[in-house]
């Protein structure tokens, strides 16, 4: 993705050059969405530990567990889990082991962090694809949570959004980086 097609890809009314305000530069919206999610996943995490904390007294001290409560817990931190990974594409923060590429020339390196990163582009696109179509099925057949009957579905769709989204972000970021060097 060219910094052009990102620019107009991450536009908002505040960074629009057409809206008369100075376009921030990208950094910033990154920062944003980065805090963005951050918040949307810290607030499903202490959502998730109060629900648990709440579950838990009232099973054994009142004898009377929340309902559907571990169901909420899954789902919520799946959401988180797949919200966190295009702020983790976009930074180039996934986990890595170079035991071996350490030692490789400085020269090489760009390249082969653009290799590990089409790499991952791959991995990525193949992963949210399949779990589109899984999550298609699971709407075909009405597929829900056993006791509160949510729709799972829409969290497919979600987990493969994020996907695919990590891929274009890694992609982008994996270029950016290239230009750099």
């Amino acid at each position: 993705m060219s910094d052009k097609a990102a620019e107009v890809f991450l536009r908002t009314p505040e960074t629009d050059p057409s809206s008369g305000r100075h376009p921030e530069p990208a950094p910033v919206r990154r920062t944003r969405a980065r805090l963005a999610l951050a918040a949307i996943c810290g607030a499903m995490l202490l959502a998730m530990m109060g629900l648990t904390v709440a579950d838990v007294l009232g099973r054994y001290l009142l004898g009377a567990p929340i309902t559907g409560a571990t169901e909420l817990t899954e789902m919520m931190l799946a959401a988180v889990i797949f919200l966190g990974l295009p702020a983790v594409s976009l930074d180039r923060d996934h986990v890595t082991v170079d035991i071996v590429t350490e030692h490789l020339p400085s020269r090489v390196q760009p390249w082969r962090e653009l290799l590990a990163s089409l790499v991952s582009v791959a991995m990525l696109s193949v992963v949210s694809w399949r779990i589109w179509v899984y999550a298609g099925q699971i709407a075909g057949y009405g597929g829900a949570t056993n006791s509160l009957r949510l729709p799972i579905a829409p969290l497919g769709y979600l987990a493969a959004a994020c996907c695919a989204l990590g891929a274009v972000f890694t992609l982008y970021a994996a270029l950016r980086g290239l230009r750099r060097k």
